[in-house]
């Protein structure tokens, strides 16, 4: 285990790469013993500070849960992160690419909870119970550790990477629709890049929230009710740059598009 020294100043490291938007050496290059459980220390010291700082926080991603996913970046389990108020984008927003580092876009699901969702031992079922509606979402990722060589560590440390999210306008309830085959075509500049199904998340997208419920329990909190959940990416990121103009279309749930600048 770091100390709670290291852990602070890695967590400083990372607030000061946030704000200049720049990227940091890996952290298990540094500290090689590093866990699961500092990396989650470190994102929890930055996202107090966040906090202490003005910022609200509206939610958490989660993410890593497809295999496509998992094959992208070479790790294996998922992990998540936090989401402010400030990072909350609508469909046809232009983003400036200047706010972020290693720009990328994912295509998820996001769940509105109308329910507190407490773990252990939480289903799929439970959390379909607990979501109150379902709203198509882009995820921008932002990563402030060098890519090359990181782990899972270095990830949850950077707030799994979490950038921004941009939000469509269809809102479904889990009732009114199989959310396992929402589709996704993604398009950058007019070409088609990315195609997936929300099934790629665990097989159902709910399955992210179930385990997040049950993670949270880990460390004796839960999901609480108005919070958002990026349910994590059923197709492989995207690099983006400015002056790209990405369109996605998730069928029945219809279409975000988003302009970097």
């Amino acid at each position: 285990m770091l100390s709670p020294d290291v852990i602070a100043q890695l967590a400083d490291e990372l607030a000061e790469a946030d704000r200049t938007h720049s990227v940091i050496p890996r952290i298990t290059a540094r500290h090689p013993d590093a866990t699961v459980e500092d990396s989650y220390a470190i994102q929890g010291v930055w996202r107090d500070r966040m906090i202490a700082d003005g910022r609200r926080l509206v939610g958490r991603k989660i993410g890593l849960t497809s295999k496509a996913m998992q094959q992208a970046t070479g790790i294996t389990e998922p992990d998540y992160g936090v989401m402010f108020d400030d990072t909350v984008y609508r469909s046809g927003a232009e983003i400036p690419v200047d706010r972020f580092s290693n720009v990328r876009i994912e295509v998820e699901l996001a769940f509105v909870l109308k329910a507190p969702l407490e773990g252990p031992d939480r289903t799929p079922d439970d959390a379909l119970a607990a979501i109150d509606y379902a709203v198509p979402a882009l995820e921008v990722l932002n990563s402030h550790i060098e890519l090359e060589g990181r782990t899972i560590v270095d990830t949850i440390a950077d707030n799994a990477a979490y950038g921004a999210m941009v939000l469509g306008t269809v809102h479904k309830r889990p009732d009114e629709i199989d959310l396992r085959w929402v589709p996704g075509v993604l398009a950058r500049n007019g070409e088609i890049e990315e195609t997936g199904v929300a099934a790629g998340v665990l097989g159902h997208p709910a399955t992210g929230v179930a385990w997040l419920a049950n993670k949270f329990h880990q460390h004796g909190a839960r999901l609480e009710a108005g919070e958002i959940i990026l349910a994590g990416s059923f197709t492989r990121p995207l690099w983006v740059s400015r002056g790209d103009s990405v369109l996605c279309d998730y069928g029945p749930m219809g279409v975000i598009e988003c302009r970097f600048v």
